[in-house]
Parts: C-alpha cells; sequence; structure tokens
C-alpha cells in the first residue's frame, strides 16, 4: 500500500538564508503521508512511533514541488513499518522571471526516511494487506 502528497514549498517553510526550507518540513510531510496510509489499512489515524533512519540528501528551497511518498513495508500486530521517500519536481527559475518555474525532467531524491507506527487493537477498525 502506498500513498504520494505532492507540495509547493512556501515562503513561511524557509527557514533559513537563501530561502533554504527546514528539513523537518520532509517529516512533517512524511508524517501525513504515514497517517494516510494508516487511515486507508486500518481506519484510524494511528500515532508514529518513531523514525529508525531519516537521510536528508539535498536541500530544499521555498519554490520548490516536493512529492513525499510512503509505503508499508511490514504489518505487525499493532505496529507497521513504512519507508519514506522525498522528491524534488519542479523548481522555480527566478533567472528567467518572477514566476517562471521548470518541471525536472528527473525528479530528485532530497530524502528518505524509515519508521513505525502504530495503531492499537481497539482502534484497528479493519486491515487491509
Amino acid at each position: 500500500m502506498k500513498s504520494l502528497i505532492r507540495m509547493r514549498m512556501g515562503t513561511n517553510d524557509a527557514h533559513y538564508a537563501g530561502n533554504l526550507v527546514d528539513g523537518a518540513k520532509m517529516l512533517q510531510l512524511f508524517g501525513d503521508v504515514a497517517t494516510e496510509l494508516l487511515i486507508r489499512h486500518d481506519g484510524d489515524e494511528g500515532l508514529f512511533a518513531a523514525y529508525d533512519n531519516v537521510e536528508f540528501l539535498a536541500p530544499v528551497y521555498a519554490g520548490d514541488y516536493i512529492e513525499a511518498e510512503g509505503e508499508i513495508v511490514s504489518v505487525g500486530n499493532t505496529s507497521r513499518k513504512m519507508v519514506f521517500i522525498a522528491r524534488k519536481v519542479i523548481v522555480p527559475l527566478p533567472e528567467a522571471g518572477a514566476t517562471a518555474a521548470q518541471v525536472l525532467d528527473e525528479p530528485f531524491v532530497v530524502c528518505r526516511a524509515s519508521g513505525t507506527c502504530v495503531v492499537p487493537k481497539g482502534k484497528q477498525r479493519f486491515s487491509r494487506e
């Protein structure tokens, strides 16, 4: 089971000089993807228990479009192991004009992570594998 969201990073997401977006924003996107996966799988939002690995691989800037994808890779009694990947798919082109942008021919990975979510037994309304 997979989930995908795509969002544009705004100036409100920029936390550092040069309109650099805080890496925590990628984790927020992964959290949203995880929530959708749990709702689809169990009928409940569940809880994110822990990340066991996070890799920030490239900078993200205000104006970039980021595609965040997640997948449930393992299902326990209450735990759901997931993997996530975030790719940059569109970038602004300020040198070509204030509103210019470009769809990348090859989206590239900006962040990868894996973690575990939990849905308590009493909250599991159904289970789809």
